[in-house]
Protein backbone atom coordinates (compact mmCIF):
# COMPACT_ATOMS: atom_id res chain seq x y z
CA UNK A 1 0.00 0.00 0.00
CA UNK A 2 1.05 3.60 -0.44
CA UNK A 3 2.38 6.01 2.14
CA UNK A 4 0.94 9.46 2.52
CA UNK A 5 3.77 11.89 3.24
CA UNK A 6 3.00 15.42 4.42
CA UNK A 7 5.58 18.01 3.36
CA UNK A 8 5.91 21.36 5.07
CA UNK A 9 6.36 24.10 2.48
CA UNK A 10 8.99 26.69 3.46
CA UNK A 11 9.35 29.86 1.34
CA UNK A 12 12.88 30.40 -0.05
CA UNK A 13 14.47 33.75 -0.72
CA UNK A 14 15.63 34.76 -4.19
CA UNK A 15 19.26 34.61 -3.03
CA UNK A 16 18.80 31.06 -1.81
CA UNK A 17 17.20 29.99 -5.08
CA UNK A 18 20.08 31.55 -7.02
CA UNK A 19 22.61 29.72 -4.86
CA UNK A 20 20.87 26.39 -5.43
CA UNK A 21 20.74 26.94 -9.16
CA UNK A 22 24.49 27.56 -9.30
CA UNK A 23 25.10 24.22 -7.60
CA UNK A 24 22.94 22.22 -10.03
CA UNK A 25 24.88 19.86 -12.34
CA UNK A 26 25.38 21.09 -15.90
CA UNK A 27 23.12 19.54 -18.53
CA UNK A 28 24.73 16.86 -20.67
CA UNK A 29 25.77 18.21 -24.09
CA UNK A 30 23.47 17.27 -26.94
CA UNK A 31 25.01 14.67 -29.24
CA UNK A 32 25.63 16.00 -32.73
CA UNK A 33 24.20 13.72 -35.39
CA UNK A 34 25.84 13.95 -38.80
CA UNK A 35 23.37 14.78 -41.52
CA UNK A 36 22.64 12.00 -43.99
CA UNK A 37 24.57 12.42 -47.25
CA UNK A 38 22.79 14.11 -50.12
CA UNK A 39 21.57 11.90 -52.94
CA UNK A 40 22.43 13.46 -56.29
CA UNK A 41 22.22 12.37 -59.92
CA UNK A 42 24.61 13.17 -62.77
CA UNK A 43 22.49 14.86 -65.45
CA UNK A 44 23.98 15.02 -68.96
CA UNK A 45 24.06 18.51 -70.46
CA UNK A 46 26.23 17.71 -73.48
CA UNK A 47 27.94 14.76 -75.13
CA UNK A 48 31.36 15.21 -76.78
CA UNK A 49 33.64 12.87 -78.70
CA UNK A 50 36.40 11.23 -76.69
CA UNK A 51 39.26 8.85 -77.49
CA UNK A 52 38.00 5.23 -77.34
CA UNK A 53 41.58 3.93 -77.16
CA UNK A 54 42.31 5.78 -73.90
CA UNK A 55 42.16 3.57 -70.80
CA UNK A 56 41.31 6.70 -68.82
CA UNK A 57 42.78 6.88 -65.32
CA UNK A 58 42.92 10.61 -64.71
CA UNK A 59 41.12 13.64 -66.10
CA UNK A 60 41.61 17.31 -65.28
CA UNK A 61 40.71 20.63 -66.90
CA UNK A 62 43.34 23.36 -67.01
CA UNK A 63 42.56 27.04 -66.52
CA UNK A 64 42.77 27.60 -70.29
CA UNK A 65 40.08 24.98 -70.90
CA UNK A 66 42.39 22.28 -72.23
CA UNK A 67 42.29 18.83 -70.63
CA UNK A 68 44.91 16.52 -69.19
CA UNK A 69 44.19 12.84 -69.77
CA UNK A 70 46.24 10.13 -68.06
CA UNK A 71 45.84 6.57 -69.31
CA UNK A 72 46.77 3.10 -68.09
CA UNK A 73 47.77 -0.39 -69.23
CA UNK A 74 51.36 -1.61 -69.38
CA UNK A 75 52.96 -0.64 -72.69
CA UNK A 76 50.10 1.74 -73.55
CA UNK A 77 50.13 4.28 -70.72
CA UNK A 78 50.58 7.91 -71.61
CA UNK A 79 49.69 11.43 -70.57
CA UNK A 80 48.34 13.90 -73.09
CA UNK A 81 46.79 17.34 -73.21
CA UNK A 82 43.96 18.07 -75.63
CA UNK A 83 41.29 20.62 -76.35
CA UNK A 84 37.70 19.79 -75.51
CA UNK A 85 37.11 19.55 -79.26
CA UNK A 86 39.71 16.78 -79.45
CA UNK A 87 42.87 18.47 -80.81
CA UNK A 88 45.93 16.95 -79.15
CA UNK A 89 48.34 19.63 -77.89
CA UNK A 90 51.04 17.55 -76.18
CA UNK A 91 51.80 13.88 -75.57
CA UNK A 92 54.12 12.04 -73.18
CA UNK A 93 54.30 8.24 -73.37
CA UNK A 94 54.97 6.60 -70.02
CA UNK A 95 57.86 4.21 -69.46
CA UNK A 96 56.59 0.97 -71.11
CA UNK A 97 57.13 -0.93 -67.85
CA UNK A 98 54.72 1.32 -65.93
CA UNK A 99 50.94 1.17 -65.56
CA UNK A 100 49.72 4.76 -65.49
CA UNK A 101 47.13 6.11 -63.06
CA UNK A 102 45.79 9.53 -62.05
CA UNK A 103 47.15 13.01 -62.76
CA UNK A 104 46.78 16.48 -61.28
CA UNK A 105 48.25 19.94 -61.76
CA UNK A 106 49.89 21.77 -58.86
CA UNK A 107 51.09 25.21 -59.93
CA UNK A 108 53.51 24.93 -62.85
CA UNK A 109 53.88 21.16 -62.68
CA UNK A 110 51.89 17.94 -62.83
CA UNK A 111 52.00 14.76 -60.77
CA UNK A 112 51.31 11.53 -62.64
CA UNK A 113 50.88 8.31 -60.65
CA UNK A 114 51.69 4.72 -61.47
CA UNK A 115 49.69 1.81 -60.13
CA UNK A 116 51.93 -0.79 -58.49
CA UNK A 117 55.32 0.58 -59.52
CA UNK A 118 55.87 2.78 -56.45
CA UNK A 119 56.75 5.76 -58.65
CA UNK A 120 55.19 9.18 -59.25
CA UNK A 121 56.40 11.39 -62.07
CA UNK A 122 56.66 15.17 -61.87
CA UNK A 123 56.11 16.89 -65.24
CA UNK A 124 56.11 20.36 -66.71
CA UNK A 125 52.47 21.44 -66.94
CA UNK A 126 52.85 22.90 -70.43
CA UNK A 127 55.23 20.59 -72.27
CA UNK A 128 54.62 17.43 -70.17
CA UNK A 129 58.40 16.94 -70.02
CA UNK A 130 59.54 14.83 -67.08
CA UNK A 131 61.12 16.88 -64.29
CA UNK A 132 61.59 14.31 -61.54
CA UNK A 133 60.60 10.88 -60.21
CA UNK A 134 59.80 10.15 -56.59
CA UNK A 135 59.15 6.96 -54.68
CA UNK A 136 55.65 6.41 -53.30
CA UNK A 137 54.67 3.85 -50.69
CA UNK A 138 51.97 1.41 -51.80
CA UNK A 139 49.68 1.67 -54.79
CA UNK A 140 48.75 4.84 -56.65
CA UNK A 141 45.15 5.26 -57.84
CA UNK A 142 43.92 8.85 -57.95
CA UNK A 143 45.25 12.30 -57.15
CA UNK A 144 44.02 15.90 -57.00
CA UNK A 145 45.36 19.27 -55.91
CA UNK A 146 43.83 21.71 -53.43
CA UNK A 147 45.17 24.80 -51.68
CA UNK A 148 48.60 23.76 -50.35
CA UNK A 149 48.28 20.01 -50.58
CA UNK A 150 47.85 17.02 -52.84
CA UNK A 151 45.17 14.44 -52.01
CA UNK A 152 46.14 10.89 -52.99
CA UNK A 153 44.10 7.67 -53.13
CA UNK A 154 45.43 4.11 -53.00
CA UNK A 155 42.18 2.12 -53.19
CA UNK A 156 41.75 1.84 -49.43
CA UNK A 157 39.42 3.77 -47.15
CA UNK A 158 42.19 6.28 -46.39
CA UNK A 159 43.26 9.28 -48.42
CA UNK A 160 46.70 10.84 -48.03
CA UNK A 161 47.73 14.47 -47.74
CA UNK A 162 50.95 15.11 -49.67
CA UNK A 163 53.33 18.01 -50.24
CA UNK A 164 52.54 19.59 -53.64
CA UNK A 165 56.20 20.11 -54.56
CA UNK A 166 57.81 16.88 -53.32
CA UNK A 167 54.84 14.53 -52.85
CA UNK A 168 56.17 13.74 -49.37
CA UNK A 169 53.38 12.26 -47.26
CA UNK A 170 52.02 14.42 -44.43
CA UNK A 171 49.17 12.34 -43.03
CA UNK A 172 46.33 9.94 -43.83
CA UNK A 173 42.65 10.34 -43.03
CA UNK A 174 39.77 7.90 -43.26
CA UNK A 175 36.75 8.36 -45.52
CA UNK A 176 33.44 7.32 -43.99
CA UNK A 177 29.86 7.02 -45.20
CA UNK A 178 27.24 7.04 -42.44
CA UNK A 179 30.07 6.41 -39.97
CA UNK A 180 31.55 3.36 -41.75
CA UNK A 181 34.81 3.31 -43.75
CA UNK A 182 34.47 3.04 -47.53
CA UNK A 183 37.00 1.60 -49.97
CA UNK A 184 37.57 1.68 -53.73
CA UNK A 185 38.22 5.42 -53.85
CA UNK A 186 39.72 5.85 -57.29
CA UNK A 187 40.06 8.88 -59.57
CA UNK A 188 39.87 12.13 -57.57
CA UNK A 189 38.90 15.73 -58.23
CA UNK A 190 39.42 18.51 -55.67
CA UNK A 191 36.91 21.38 -55.73
CA UNK A 192 37.13 23.91 -52.90
CA UNK A 193 36.61 22.11 -49.59
CA UNK A 194 35.42 18.91 -51.28
CA UNK A 195 37.05 15.89 -52.88
CA UNK A 196 35.07 13.98 -55.51
CA UNK A 197 35.97 10.31 -55.95
CA UNK A 198 34.93 7.71 -58.49
CA UNK A 199 34.13 4.49 -56.64
CA UNK A 200 35.95 1.67 -58.42
CA UNK A 201 33.78 -0.70 -60.52
CA UNK A 202 30.61 1.26 -59.74
CA UNK A 203 28.74 4.20 -61.27
CA UNK A 204 28.79 6.08 -57.96
CA UNK A 205 30.79 9.20 -57.18
CA UNK A 206 31.36 10.33 -53.59
CA UNK A 207 31.64 13.96 -52.54
CA UNK A 208 33.93 13.97 -49.52
CA UNK A 209 34.59 16.70 -46.96
CA UNK A 210 38.33 17.29 -47.35
CA UNK A 211 38.72 18.22 -43.68
CA UNK A 212 36.78 15.41 -42.01
CA UNK A 213 36.70 12.60 -44.58
CA UNK A 214 32.92 12.37 -44.27
CA UNK A 215 30.98 11.52 -47.45
CA UNK A 216 28.52 14.40 -47.83
CA UNK A 217 26.91 13.27 -51.09
CA UNK A 218 26.48 10.09 -53.12
CA UNK A 219 26.15 10.87 -56.81
CA UNK A 220 24.48 8.35 -59.11
CA UNK A 221 26.07 8.41 -62.57
CA UNK A 222 24.39 5.23 -63.83
CA UNK A 223 22.39 7.23 -66.36
CA UNK A 224 25.47 7.96 -68.46
CA UNK A 225 25.53 5.65 -71.49
CA UNK A 226 28.59 3.39 -71.45
CA UNK A 227 29.34 2.90 -75.15
CA UNK A 228 32.76 1.32 -74.69
CA UNK A 229 33.42 -2.13 -76.12
CA UNK A 230 32.06 -4.80 -73.73
CA UNK A 231 34.65 -5.45 -71.03
CA UNK A 232 34.27 -5.49 -67.22
CA UNK A 233 37.22 -3.08 -66.98
CA UNK A 234 35.64 -0.43 -69.19
CA UNK A 235 33.95 1.40 -66.33
CA UNK A 236 33.23 5.00 -65.38
CA UNK A 237 36.54 6.64 -64.48
CA UNK A 238 37.53 10.21 -65.00
CA UNK A 239 36.02 13.23 -63.30
CA UNK A 240 37.06 16.81 -64.00
CA UNK A 241 35.56 20.02 -62.65
CA UNK A 242 35.04 22.78 -65.22
CA UNK A 243 36.59 25.93 -63.67
CA UNK A 244 34.20 28.77 -62.94
CA UNK A 245 31.09 26.56 -63.16
CA UNK A 246 29.21 23.94 -61.17
CA UNK A 247 29.65 21.47 -64.04
CA UNK A 248 31.94 18.49 -64.54
CA UNK A 249 33.24 16.30 -67.33
CA UNK A 250 32.83 12.55 -66.85
CA UNK A 251 34.19 9.72 -68.94
CA UNK A 252 35.48 6.18 -68.57
CA UNK A 253 38.03 3.59 -69.60
CA UNK A 254 38.01 3.35 -73.40
CA UNK A 255 34.80 5.38 -73.54
CA UNK A 256 34.18 7.09 -76.89
CA UNK A 257 32.13 9.72 -75.06
CA UNK A 258 32.88 12.67 -72.79
CA UNK A 259 29.86 13.96 -70.88
CA UNK A 260 29.39 17.47 -69.54
CA UNK A 261 27.15 17.05 -66.50
CA UNK A 262 25.60 18.74 -63.52
CA UNK A 263 24.95 17.06 -60.17
CA UNK A 264 21.31 17.57 -59.23
CA UNK A 265 19.09 16.33 -56.37
CA UNK A 266 17.72 12.85 -57.04
CA UNK A 267 14.01 12.66 -57.59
Amino acid sequence: MGLNVHVLAVPLSAATLSSLASCAPAADPVDTVNAAPERLTAVVQQRLDFDPTSFTQGLEVADDGSMYVATGMVGESRLYRRTVAGEELANAPLDPAFFGEGVTRAGDHLWQLTWKDGVAIKRDAETLAELDRVTVDGEGWGVCSRQDEIIFSDGTSKLRRMDPDTLAERERFEVTLDGSPVTGLNELECVGDDVYANVFLTTDIYRIDAATGEVTAVIDASGLPNNATPDPNHVLNGIAHIPGTDEFYLSGKRWPDLYRVTFEPTG
